[in-house]
């Protein structure tokens, strides 16, 4: 008998507003003292009123339209009863039976996977503001930092639409982009700014691969999942543990919640799972249902080109591989500053006259930005512990840069120093530090032809093993004339010049 796994995600996405949800307290608690960032609304003191932070709403939508939902005309906010320590009202203002935005779907590419392209669908998006933290101590004690609670978020809660560990990784990992993209969230998960909560149970297959159970079994919700690593972990060892419950004849037989245990790599049995009964949903009496067709309209004229388009946009606009157009987009500052690079660079293109093929220059040009700008500029910045949004190379300056590399004016070694000066500051431009610090391609052929013969004679066992039929060791010479010349000879040109050389022996 066969077993697939049903999962589904719930996730909580917090909104960077400058303030919460409710009330106007600051939403920066990292880095203040507990406690500091809270007032009697987002305390929950008897008689005071929240009202709605407006571009909550506006973010709220703004998600909901990239994930392809439909945004409600009207909805409102309702009180979702439970007591906990983290929440000082003894209820959360959430929304129940009319959210933001419903009836949704991303289609998640995954590579390798059972289903190259799965469809998973946005059952609902809805607004709620966040619970305080708990804070517990080495004493065994438990302490509430207040300072988080009523921090606006966005809940995403998907159909059981997966059916792999993988698919949930990615579909996380996207969404995070997506949520960047829109600039509505950091939306990271070590930091708590998004977190997760995985559904999961198992439908059973018969020999004749048919399914046996109809509708869904009881699920297990899975908490405390705070990285991609541990969802696709957590969700790999509920498999397991349901697929031997089931062999055993004992199946799951009511909705339960577990906790994540990442240093054992097991879950744990925390409580039942409630239901929507256990919380007393009814409508927050103190704020008005909300009207949304204006905003919606206004939010749809602002959506930015997401990440799937741009992805597919840099593979065809600029003959990028898709491997690199991925990594471009992964961050939309380098995903802008990339998108300058070619911009500029094509200017230069369309100048060129005696290009026969443009695409075949384009792919061209495409693998030297790629390697560049992904690899050699990318190390240089991991050295320095900055990043594109605050280097002092600009998209010009790094395009005319890449002219010198694609022109042969600049080699890679000569290219390698350029950058790192560039990155230092002072003067950008790679042209003005080519010449100043004499790095540019040497092109007089009597210097070369001179070091060749150099080369050749302080190495006469290469060269004797070369003409022996050693003809790797080319390879060898060529590095001792770019070494001669400080790494600013013509590798062809040198190459060339010693086949000569070589033969003429």
């Amino acid at each position: 008998m066969r077993y697939e796994p049903v999962i589904g995600l719930e996730i909580h996405l917090q909104l960077k507003t400058k303030t919460k949800m409710f009330c106007g307290c600051p939403t920066h608690y990292t880095a203040v003292a507990p406690n500091t960032n809270i007032c009697p609304i987002c305390m929950g003191h008897p008689g005071v009123l929240p009202v709605v932070n407006e571009l909550a709403i506006h973010y709220g939508i703004r998600m909901g339209l990239a994930l392809n939902c439909t945004i409600a005309d009207r909805s409102k906010f309702d009180r979702k009863n439970y007591f906990y320590p983290d929440l000082p009202k003894a209820y959360q203002i959430s929304q129940f039976d009319l959210p933001i935005a419903i009836d949704g779907h991303m289609d998640v590419v995954v590579p390798g996977g059972e289903r190259e392209i799965a469809r998973i669908g946005i059952t609902r998006a809805h607004l709620e503001e966040d619970a305080a933290k708990n804070v517990h101590g080495e004493d065994g004690s438990t302490y509430v930092d207040f300072n988080r609670g009523g921090t606006p978020l966005i809940e995403i809660v998907t159909e059981p639409d997966f059916r792999t560990p993988a698919e949930t990784k990615i579909f996380l990992q996207e969404l995070r982009l997506i949520a960047r993209y829109l600039d509505i969230s950091s939306a990271d998960m070590e930091k708590g700014h998004m977190r997760c909560d995985a559904n999961i149970s198992l439908r059973r297959f018969d020999d004749n691969d048919k399914p046996v159970d109809i509708g869904l079994n009881p699920k297990t919700e899975v908490k405390n999942l705070n990285s991609f690593r541990h969802v696709e972990r957590a969700l790999e060892h509920e498999i397991r543990r349901q697929t031997k419950l089931w062999e055993a004849e004992t199946p799951p037989l009511e909705s339960t919640t577990r906790g994540w245990d990442d240093t054992k790599g097991v879950t744990t049995n925390q409580r039942s799972k409630e239901d929507a009964a256990d919380y007393r949903y009814f409508p927050e009496p103190d704020i008005a249902p909300l009207a949304l067709a204006e905003i919606a309209n206004e939010e749809k004229g602002k959506l930015p080109e997401l990440p799937v388009a741009k992805r597919t946009r840099f593979e065809s606009e600029y003959a990028l591989r898709p491997s690199d157009a991925r990594q471009m987009c992964d961050d939309p500052a380098l995903a802008d500053f990339a998108e300058n690079v070619f911009s500029e660079l094509h200017v230069w293109l369309e100048s060129i006259d005696d290009i026969q093929d443009v695409d075949v220059e384009k792919k061209k040009l495409a693998k030297i930005v790629s390697s560049w700008l992904l690899s050699r500029l990318g190390g240089l910045l991991i050295e320095r512990s900055i990043d594109v949004r605050i280097m002092k190379i600009s998209p010009e300056n790094f395009a005319e840069f890449i002219t010198l590399i694609a022109t042969r004016k600049l080699n890679n070694a000569g290219g390698l120093q350029v950058l790192s000066l560039m990155l230092e500051g002072g003067d950008n431009d790679p042209h003005h530090i080519m010449e100043e610090k004499q790095l540019g391609r040497m092109e007089d052929e009597g210097l070369i032809a001179d070091m060749v013969l150099r080369v050749i004679e302080s190495h006469p066992a290469e060269v004797t093993r070369y003409k022996a039929g050693e003809e790797q060791l080319l390879k060898f010479l060529i590095g001792m004339v770019m070494k001669a010349s400080e790494g600013t000879a013509d590798a062809a040109m040198a190459k060339n010049m010693l086949l000569v050389e070589l033969k003429a022996e």
